[in-house]
C-alpha cells in the first residue's frame, strides 16, 4: 500500500474509489486480522482526505459573492490553511 504522500496525490474521486473497495473488502469479512487492520488504517487517511476536499470545496463555494439581485457577481479568493 502507498503512504499518505500518495493519497494526497489522489482526486478526489480516485481517492473515494480506493475508500469503497476497502468498505467492501472489510465488509466481507474475508480479510485477516493483519489485513483488515491495515485497510481499516487506509480507508481512514482516505475519508480524511476527501473530507478535508469537501471542506475545501464548501470553502470555496460559501465564499461566492452576490449582486444585490442575489446573482453570482464573483468570487473571493479562498486561503486554505
Amino acid at each position: 500500500m502507498t503512504d499518505q504522500a500518495d493519497i494526497t496525490a489522489l482526486s478526489f474521486e480516485e481517492a473515494l474509489k480506493e475508500l469503497e473497495k476497502i468498505v467492501s473488502r472489510l465488509e466481507s469479512g474475508e480479510a485477516a486480522l493483519q489485513e483488515a487492520i491495515d485497510l481499516y488504517e487506509r480507508g481512514d487517511q482516505l475519508r480524511r482526505q476527501c473530507a478535508a476536499r469537501l471542506d475545501a470545496a464548501q470553502a470555496r463555494i460559501d465564499a461566492i459573492r452576490t449582486d444585490a439581485d442575489g446573482r453570482a457577481a464573483g468570487t473571493t479568493p479562498f486561503a486554505a490553511g
